[in-house]
């Protein structure tokens, strides 16, 4: 056992302690109170014990979000464990390879997935598959019942507390454009949203935080975590419904809440939303991917309550960046600031930095955001290779997006650096070009890419979605396009398509969309 100031198990211990009747977590009909957080956490925490699990290693979560997640995640790091919670939504064999690569030494699976069959005896490290949940599944043979397996154990606390370096959190990238890989956040990098989380999110003892994106994502897990060090209530939904989280917001009197701009439009789209009782609402936080102009504005009309977004990344915590209220003014003289991602916060050095040459970029020129903090990752797990080509020797964090700063330390994203198109030597980056193609009266979603083209390497295309009942054509939101940004930018071709292919986070799955496009050819964007 090491001595530290904070670290993830204290969270638990000191709500526990200091708030034991007051609500942790309200999941459907389900409250769990501090007090039961605590002492389920404890019988976690004795049951690793007794299976044999030690400090530093590594406890795979396979599930929708649920209660039980927290007390495992605060149980392991009673322990000095490290809960890996795993995108239930990847195929039986791309768990497989992200547990084994955590070399998972117990795994929790709900049981409503029914997956163990298809990991039982292919991972090696596993000593134990523990079921949970109230599926109609039975416990397959040799598996433990979770409730059966925390009654067998008494509520003792193993007291380990760990160091500022001991990973708090191992969570695992998207994967969209290669393998896995498990970034390692650190107690004292959580920590520092935790402390500040006050003034970040306006998070106190007396919020009502509804939390909606899965806890395999930095956006469920790290945000969960800093409300409920500040010892909030948690409003903790299994699957996000548009419909389900405005009657969350509502029934449970939510005053924080943080959406992705898909749910947010989502919501917005629900008949009747806008005449739905936000009363208790102070502030809605956004962010994790692109948002339109058109999303935000009626989102803001719909919840009528403070606006921030936030940037950030699974290797930066979550949020570095963020756009206060007071900027998010869509008639006023800076409404262009809501296509900005907002400033650094004070303790984050930001750089836009040549990712050709690595040499500084000018205000105002794109380059790629470098980032230097307390909050970046200690490296992803047993890769040394991709953490060196992430992290410079001197601290920063090459994020792979692309932007610029202006003069007054505004950051705006264009895109990711590898999604940018170069067409006929001109940089064009899809963000701007969706922006203003989300704005035609037909359009409900869009995405651009760049595709093989023999004269200028590669043009822009549009993947479009229209709203239901209206009609468009590729030459109408083409020239909709060329009346609005340099030809150069604009789509030279158009297909429509009734979804675009989006991982949980809402991102849109871009290279998936330009695979058929490329095929047969040498040169590969992405």
């Amino acid at each position: 056992m090491t001595a530290s100031g904070w670290h993830l198990a204290g969270v638990v211990r000191t709500q526990g302690q200091d708030r034991p009747d007051s609500p942790a977590i309200s999941y459907g009909d389900r409250v769990v109170t501090w007090r039961q957080l605590d002492e389920r956490s404890s019988r976690v925490a004795d049951a690793l014990v007794g299976l044999g699990v030690a400090a530093g290693d590594r406890i795979g979560f396979v599930g929708k979000n649920a209660p039980e997640y927290f007390e495992i995640l605060f149980g392991a790091a009673k322990v000095g464990a490290i809960a890996v919670a795993v995108n239930w939504r990847l195929k039986p064999g791309e768990i497989r390879f992200i547990a084994d690569n955590a070399r998972a030494s117990v795994l929790f699976i709900d049981s409503e997935l029914s997956l163990v069959g298809n990991l039982q005896g292919s991972l090696p490290a596993a000593r134990a598959f523990v079921v949970f949940g109230s599926g109609d599944a039975a416990v397959p043979a040799h598996t433990l019942s979770y409730e059966d397996l925390l009654a067998g154990h008494e509520p003792v606390d193993p007291a380990y507390v760990g160091g500022p370096d001991d990973v708090a959190f191992q969570l695992y990238t998207s994967g969209t454009t290669g393998l896995p890989k498990g970034a390692m956040l650190t107690n004292d990098s959580v920590q520092l949203l935790s402390d500040r989380s006050g003034a970040i999110f306006g998070l106190d003892a007396s919020s009502v935080n509804l939390v909606g994106l899965p806890t395999y994502h930095i956006g469920g897990a790290g945000y969960a975590a800093v409300g409920m060090a500040q010892g909030c209530h948690t409003i903790l939904l299994r699957d996000f419904d548009p419909a389900g989280a405005l009657d969350a917001l509502t029934r449970h009197g939510v005053t924080h809440a943080f959406f992705v701009p898909a749910m947010l439009a989502a919501m917005a789209a629900v008949p009747g939303a806008a005449q739905g009782d936000y009363s208790s609402l102070r502030s809605i936080h956004y962010g994790a991917s692109p948002i339109t102009d058109e999303t935000l504005k009626a989102a803001m009309r719909t919840f009528g309550c403070d606006f921030l977004q936030v940037y950030g990344m699974t290797e930066t915590t979550g949020a570095i960046t963020q756009l206060a209220a007071e900027d998010h003014d869509p008639d006023g003289p800076r409404s262009y600031l809501l296509r900005s991602a907002g400033r650094p916060f004070e303790w984050v050095e930001a750089r836009i930095v040549d990712p050709a040459g690595g040499e500084d970029r000018p205000r105002g020129q794109v380059g790629e955001l470098w980032t230097r903090s307390k909050q970046n990752m200690a490296g992803y797990w047993n890769d040394p290779e991709a953490t060196a080509e992430t992290i410079t020797e001197d601290g920063w964090l090459r994020t792979g997006d692309a932007g610029y700063l202006d003069d007054d330390g505004y950051l705006f994203l264009t895109d990711r650096v590898k999604d940018m198109i170069v067409s006929g030597g001109e940089n064009v980056y899809p963000v701007e070009v969706e922006n203003v193609l989300s704005a035609h009266p037909a359009v409900a979603d869009v995405a651009v890419i760049g595709v093989p083209d023999p004269k200028w390497g590669e043009t822009v295309k549009a993947v479009v979605v229209l709203k239901e009942g209206t009609e468009a054509d590729a030459t109408s939101i083409i020239s909709f396009a060329r009346e609005r940004i340099a030809h150069f930018k604009c789509p030279t071709s158009v297909d429509f398509t009734d979804a675009l292919p989006r991982n949980p986070s809402g991102k849109v799955l871009k290279r998936e969309l330009r695979e058929p496009y490329w095929q047969g050819h040498q040169r590969r964007v992405g």
